[in-house]
């Protein structure tokens, strides 16, 4: 009986909550680049993510570098509802070193939860990829995934991974040389550790780079 009216309680706190979502209705001036839909909260419905170019420049200057931002809608009586909005996680459009030539940010829903990709040029030869991965648990999005390529043409492949649902961590650093006859190249450095990671951090408290933890048995943080 007990579980009943818990069970009874919370399905009644997420339709009232539901009730109180704002409609949705993409800004005018606003270019959507990407979108995904699927079940994020477990109920057997899919939600609605969507990414835009919105309208505000980054730069005063004459570059097309726009803030990205994305909403996560719920489907309520045929109606679409502003569940969640962010644009900390997003770089804006024109980052990067051949900005016009980047592909979109890639959404991805799987087992219940969202997956962001960005992919751009930091230099000629430099790709950066990051992919980052949030789950809906305790009522809010959460950080689960973490994944930070960093590459050159042909000296180097360095991979950071994060699972702060099991603790674990992967650095694995490739070196080469575009000089076929260059000697003293790198050594490749590949470890896994478990980091006793206190607290996972929430969509809206995120930002990309500015967390850091210490690797143990090197002398290097990992920044996040």
């Amino acid at each position: 009986m007990k579980n009943l009216f818990c069970l009874s309680a919370l399905s009644i706190c997420a339709w009232y909550h539901a009730q109180n979502l704002k409609d949705f209705e993409a800004p005018n001036r606003y270019q959507k680049i990407a979108e995904a839909k699927g079940d994020l909260d477990k109920d057997g419905k899919d939600e609605t993510v969507i990414i835009f170019n919105t309208d505000k420049k980054i730069n005063l200057d004459d570059r097309d570098d726009f803030l990205r931002t994305f909403f996560i809608l719920k489907n309520i009586d045929g109606k679409l509802k502003i569940w969640k909005e962010n644009n900390t996680i997003l770089f804006s459009s024109g980052m990067g070193f051949y900005s016009e030539d980047n592909a979109p940010p890639e959404i991805t829903i799987k087992n219940n939860s969202l997956s962001i990709a960005q992919i751009f040029n930091t230099n000629s030869r430099h790709t950066q990829t990051y992919k980052h991965t949030f789950r809906f648990q305790n009522g809010d999005f959460y950080l689960i995934g973490s994944h930070d390529r960093f590459e050159d043409t042909c000296d180097f492949n360095n991979l950071n991974e994060i699972n702060f649902s099991t603790g674990k961590v992967i650095i694995d650093e490739e070196y080469s040389s575009c000089d076929e006859e260059q000697n003293g190249i790198q050594k490749n450095v590949h470890k896994e550790f478990i980091y006793p990671f206190k607290t996972l951090i929430k969509m809206n408290n995120f930002r990309i780079g500015e967390n850091k933890l210490k690797v143990p048995g090197l002398k290097k943080a990992l920044n996040y």
